[in-house]
């Protein structure tokens, strides 16, 4: 299972402001409108004090089920210890039930620009 943290703070400092670059994943996810607020809720959950977490943020598309997550590390290092984490595996579950079917996820560089 690839996954990733779900926290609200904002980007900011971090190894990118420094000229590197980050590591995270975006995922799609298709959730239905009544169970919105429950998903976030799952995320407002979520630890914020991983090692290596930086930020996440979620955009609930307008006219569609579509949700989109953008979940930040240092590096891919920190990322993927986070991934591999069974307290992580246990949170995606938590959120897995509310959706209609199993995430897309992409996983790379993340870059910041002004």
């Amino acid at each position: 299972m690839e996954g990733a943290a779900f926290g609200g703070c904002g980007v900011g400092s971090g190894p990118a402001d420094e000229g590197g670059a980050m590591y995270g994943t975006c995922a799609r996810m298709v959730v239905k409108p009544e169970n919105r607020a429950k998903l976030q809720a799952i995320f407002d959950e979520e630890p914020t004090d991983t090692k290596g977490y930086v930020a996440s943020h979620v955009l609930m598309e307008n006219d569609s089920d579509n949700v989109w997550l953008l979940a930040i590390f240092e590096d891919r290092a920190t990322y993927d210890a986070n991934a591999d984490d069974p307290k992580q595996h246990e949170m995606y579950l938590k959120y897995r039930a509310l959706l209609e079917e199993e995430p897309e996820w992409h996983d790379g560089e993340i870059r910041s620009f002004p």
